[in-house]
């Protein structure tokens, strides 16, 4: 599976399996959401503090997950198991960022 990153998207080893993870508009709304962040402006500000928590990756996993079309829930993505445990999946998270907002985005989660 390949990923186009000028689309913004991602690919990503979770549960042994190539999976495309994408933080599409409507993902980014969500995020939004869950942490009540007035705009797009408020989430880079939170995410590029490179404070994210075990929440926080979750949440943003399973946004681009189904971002990218995968019908999955939050704890379906905690259970979930990376490469190099929760190491893989904060790089996973930080190259999520990086490929939705560019150098705004936290360089070591």
């Amino acid at each position: 599976m390949s990923a186009n990153r000028r689309r913004g998207e991602i690919a990503a080893e979770l549960d042994g399996q190539t999976r495309r993870l994408c933080l599409t508009l409507g993902a980014l709304a969500e995020l939004e959401t869950v942490y009540a962040a007035d705009d797009l402006s408020a989430l880079v500000q939170r995410f590029s503090s490179g404070k994210l928590s075990a929440t926080d990756l979750i949440r943003l996993i399973g946004a681009g997950l189904r971002g990218a079309g995968a019908d999955v829930s939050d704890r379906e993505v905690a259970a979930m198991r990376a490469e190099r445990g929760a190491a893989g999946f904060a790089e996973i998270a930080a190259e999520l960022l990086t490929a939705t907002f560019g150098g705004a985005a936290p360089q070591n989660p």
